[in-house]
């Protein structure tokens, strides 16, 4: 017996293999991509590229791994009944239920190991890609283009002509409108970025500046001008995955997420015996539905799941999980466990 659980594990890690790869390649594809996009915002090197990907690998390796369970679940029993396999062991004497058991293990595993992702690692792994983001978007704000209009340091509209090989700047404007009848306009030859202590500031250097207001015009040539970012730094909180969860009574949101990480999770344990159903088969009496069988029982598993993220109950997800297994051993005993 320990032979056969083991010729059938191979061929499913064969078939599991063939159908998740491609599908993660797809998957991070897609993530690159939209990764991609945010160069629009601000500045990516390669090394932050691949840091921003690694950060949503948990999320791939989510969405993937139960389309790719379920996919090859059925693959490798239609394979083995088409091939005549099945009937063989039945002939020497093994039920259908004893076939299946080290599936039934593997399925646990795979549920074991989604739940671990879907509770510990994606709320870790959202944090860093958004504070990673947040930390970008704040240098984006200190990073000068030269010859762009409209560019923003802290309350002052800045426009610089040039930017030296050292990092400072030459022929620099910047403006100020406090309010209607206040407005500030300075110019200078050079100027340079500065920062300390997590504060910006820029730093100019010969020339000149305006203040105007609905009575005055006050003109002043200065040697040194300081005009500091005033913009309030948001600092992101990291919550350890325990505080992350505990706001979910209280949390719509965070209660319904964790609904349909539950039962995700639960698909490979849950499609177990549905699947085996339809793909435990007779090939000579019984058609081959391999993919209307996939297809199906994906769909129907992620529209529940998709069901209790919008208008989940805790009794809803027992009444969910506890209906699909019941139905899926119902049917397995129907139409194969009575026959083999």
């Amino acid at each position: 017996m320990v032979n056969i659980r083991g010729y059938i594990s191979e061929n499913f890690t064969h078939a599991f293999l063939t159908i998740f790869v491609p599908f993660f390649l797809i998957i991070s594809l897609v993530y690159l991509v939209k990764i991609a996009a945010l160069t629009a915002q601000i500045q990516l090197t390669f090394p932050e590229l691949i840091q921003l990907y690694s950060y949503s690998v948990p999320n791939i390796v989510f969405y993937t791994l139960p389309v790719s369970f379920v996919a090859a679940l059925a693959n490798v029993l239609i394979k083995l009944s088409v091939d005549n396999e099945l009937i063989a062991l039945y002939a020497l004497g093994l039920k259908a239920n004893r076939i299946l058991r080290g599936l039934l293990i593997v399925s646990i595993l795979f549920s074991a190991l989604m739940l671990v992702i879907s509770l510990l690692a994606m709320p870790m792994s959202k944090q860093l890609y958004n504070s990673f983001k947040e930390e970008k978007k704040a240098e984006a704000k200190l990073n000068i283009v030269p010859g762009k209009l409209g560019q923003k340091f802290g309350d002052y509209y800045i426009y610089v002509k040039e930017k030296n090989d050292d990092g400072t700047f030459k022929d620099l404007v910047i403006y100020n409108r406090t309010d209607m009848n206040n407005e500030q306009f300075f110019a200078a030859k050079r100027g340079k970025m500065q920062k300390h202590d997590g504060q910006a500031s820029l730093l100019l250097q010969n020339g000149y500046g305006y203040t105007y207001t609905q009575d005055t015009l006050q003109q002043a040539k200065y040697k040194t001008f300081q005009a500091f970012d005033t913009t309030p730094k948001k600092q992101y909180h990291f919550q350890d995955t325990i505080a992350y969860w505990k706001k979910a009574p209280t949390n719509s949101h965070i209660r319904h997420r964790l609904y349909f990480f539950l039962f995700t999770s639960l698909i490979p344990f849950l499609s177990l015996y549905l699947v085996s159903a339809f793909s435990m088969i007779n090939p000579r009496y019984q058609a081959n539905h391999t993919y209307i069988v996939i297809f199906l029982t994906a769909l129907a598993l992620y529209l529940i799941a998709s069901s209790l993220e919008k208008w989940g109950t805790l009794p809803l997800l027992f009444a969910a999980i506890f209906s699909v297994f019941a139905f899926g051993v119902y049917l397995f005993k129907k139409r194969v466990a009575r026959y083999f």
